[in-house]
């Protein structure tokens, strides 16, 4: 006869992440860790639940879907919202999905559709494959995931232009152009004809 109390302390703490999902916002700063810890330890796949059944999963969507007690009773969309602002969980969740997108994920490339917590996963995806270090950094808490992004050069260094007031635009681009590009804006700028 198998011990089953590895399977039950299993059940346990899936119990615990099902409970956090289901209180939303009140279960936010519980959820990544639980997720992370569940993720880790595999628990999602084979686990025994509090009315002793013992349920297994090879699909951690068919996990996140399946209701409670034998899955999360939520949607993947749900779960990434939740960790969104934990990159180490985010990454746990993207690696346990196989790094694809869910069929309601909106398009990576149009980032006025995609939420941030998609937009993150998909930077982490990036710097994981093309910037390892770039990638430990971020899961280290020392870099956000979009700086990491532009200091590996996958996207570009932005900034916000207050453009009420002339002189502030002018400050914001003195402060952050280096001297040519300032000099190529200005010759741009006069070369210009007014703005329609």
């Amino acid at each position: 006869m198998t011990d089953s109390s590895p399977l039950r302390a299993r059940g346990s703490l899936i119990d615990a992440l099902s409970s956090t999902v289901d209180r939303g916002g009140h279960g936010l700063k519980h959820t990544p860790p639980l997720l992370s810890r569940v993720l880790e330890e595999g628990a999602w796949q084979e686990f025994e639940t509090v009315r002793g059944e013992v349920v297994q999963h090879t699909d951690f969507v068919g996990f996140v879907t399946t209701p409670p007690l034998k899955g999360l009773g939520a949607t993947v969309d749900l779960v990434r919202r939740m960790v969104a602002d934990d990159p180490a969980a985010l990454d746990l969740l993207d690696r346990a999905l196989g790094g694809e997108k869910t069929s309601r994920d909106p398009d990576p490339h149009n980032s006025e559709a995609t939420p941030p917590s998609t937009k993150q996963a998909a930077a982490l995806r990036r710097l994981q494959k093309d910037a390892p270090e770039l990638h430990a950094r971020v899961l280290a808490g020392e870099l956000s995931a979009h700086a990491a992004m532009v200091q590996g050069g996958f996207r570009a260094r932005t900034i916000s232009v207050p453009v009420s007031k002339p002189e502030s635009a002018a400050r914001a681009l003195r402060k952050n152009l280096k001297p040519e590009e300032l000099a190529h804006l200005i010759k741009l700028l006069s070369e210009e004809g007014p703005a329609e």
